[in-house]
């Protein structure tokens, strides 16, 4: 019976300067593959390469010589010495090798519990590997499951549901003052990275008008084109708040950009519409005392990170439930596997019986003078012996809950009916 093996490395067990010389491009993938297919005792193999991690899956004949040629290939394809990353590669084997596939594909190994990513790049590297022909019944099936297990796991649990990045926690405050953010305008000012991914965010959410505030107003032009806005003086920030509703500030400013004086004079003229900044600057660019104002929110950056903290520690909690959803789909993976090696077995000991009965009915038929009429009656009375004879192994070798034993009757019953020849 073919065994399921797993080799790899990820951003656990190497640096990414040993991750980088082990990658496989696009290109190089599918040449990896062909070449391992060619190898004779390799009967499937799907090869995964992202920036965090290094993977092949194979259905091997022979594990050892498998593991040791898959090592080989390797450090030759990737010309670096066996010794240089054999330390951390991992291997899994059968059921180990199966739910580390769920996991990854779940995003319960990730870097970033719950982030999605990873399981479009799985679904590249099997398209590539259907496409090579180097996937097969085993590897066709594992991966049907893997992702039918990875969208339950998203739909069941709240893996994917909070924000964990600075940016987008931003947005999920916003959310929460606002309850919907289609409409509100943004104000940005200056041009952190971490801020322009929160804009970028507010505008999925569907915000209006975008408006960019920048010391240097020539790059304030330019930041406004990306997000299609409109750029502001920096002396034009106070009259702008009386129309903004979310404002990010990120400049390298050594004191407060926007003063609990220059909102107090807006409050009144915004009607009390809620205002909301995100001081994603350090130091910080917005007066923390601007809280204290009516219709007035403000978060810094370690707002920010202890959302993002909390919101990890949620996955975190949700992602118990992943697990016992992969355990389930782990066993009736193997329930299936299993039933590959007794479904030829069961046929085998079917062929036996219907030969052994045959070559009896000629014989009778032979030696006695037997009525055309009968003959029919003999045979279809031979078929239903056999049938209710093997009923009963046969519903034994299906079983499930004998998963341990499966293999050790099914060598017993090969050898009692000589089904090997």
């Amino acid at each position: 019976m073919p065994e399921i093996v797993l080799l790899g490395i990820n951003h656990k067990t190497a640096p990414v300067e040993l991750r980088e010389c082990i990658a496989f491009s696009g290109d190089e993938s599918i040449t990896a593959l062909q070449r391992l297919h060619r190898q004779p005792d390799i009967n499937e193999v799907l090869l995964f390469s992202t920036c965090n991690r290094v993977e092949l899956l194979l259905v091997t004949d022979d594990k050892r010589r498998t593991i040791s040629a898959t090592k080989d290939f390797i450090a030759e394809f990737n010309k670096i010495p066996l010794e240089q990353f054999d330390d951390a590669l991992y291997i899994h084997e059968g059921n180990e090798a199966v739910r580390h596939v769920f996991r990854v594909a779940s995003s319960l190994d990730s870097m970033m519990v719950g982030e999605p990513q990873i399981l479009g790049q799985i679904k590249d590297a099997y398209r590539m590997a259907t496409e090579m022909k180097s996937s097969g019944v085993i590897l066709n099936r594992l991966l049907h499951r893997t992702f039918f297990v990875a969208k339950r796991i998203r739909t069941e649990t709240g893996i994917g549901d909070r924000a964990v990045s600075i940016s987008y926690a931003a947005v999920e405050l916003g959310r929460k003052i606002f309850g919907n953010l289609a409409g509100k305008s943004v104000l940005l000012v200056g041009a952190g990275e971490m801020a322009e991914l929160a804009v970028e965010h507010l505008i999925r959410n569907k915000a209006s008008e975008i408006y960019v505030a920048n010391r240097t107003f020539e790059n304030g032009v330019e930041l406004a084109k990306k997000f299609n806005g409109k750029a502001i003086r920096f002396e034009e920030i106070t009259s702008f708040l009386e129309f903004s509703d979310i404002i990010i500030s990120s400049t390298g400013s050594p004191d407060f950009v926007i003063t609990r004086d220059q909102v107090k004079t807006v409050i009144r003229k915004r009607r009390n519409r809620p205002i909301f900044f995100i001081d994603i600057a350090v130091p910080r660019d917005i007066d923390p005392r601007i809280n204290r104002l009516s219709n007035s929110y403000v978060y810094d950056i370690d707002d920010l990170q202890g959302v993002v903290d909390d919101n990890i520690e949620d996955r975190q909690h949700e992602a118990i439930k992943g697990e016992r959803i992969i355990d389930e789909a782990v066993i009736s993976f193997r329930q299936w596997y299993d039933s590959l090696e007794v479904v030829p077995t069961i046929i085998a000991l079917r062929n036996k019986m219907e030969t052994i009965a045959a070559a009896e009915i000629q014989k009778t038929l032979q030696s006695h003078n037997i009525h055309e009429d009968s003959v029919s009656a003999i045979q279809k009375m031979a078929g239903s012996l056999i049938n209710k004879i093997l009923h009963d192994p046969t519903i034994f070798l299906k079983k499930d809950g004998m998963m341990e034993d499966k293999s050790l009757y099914i060598d017993l019953v090969r050898k009692l009916f000589k089904l090997d020849g």
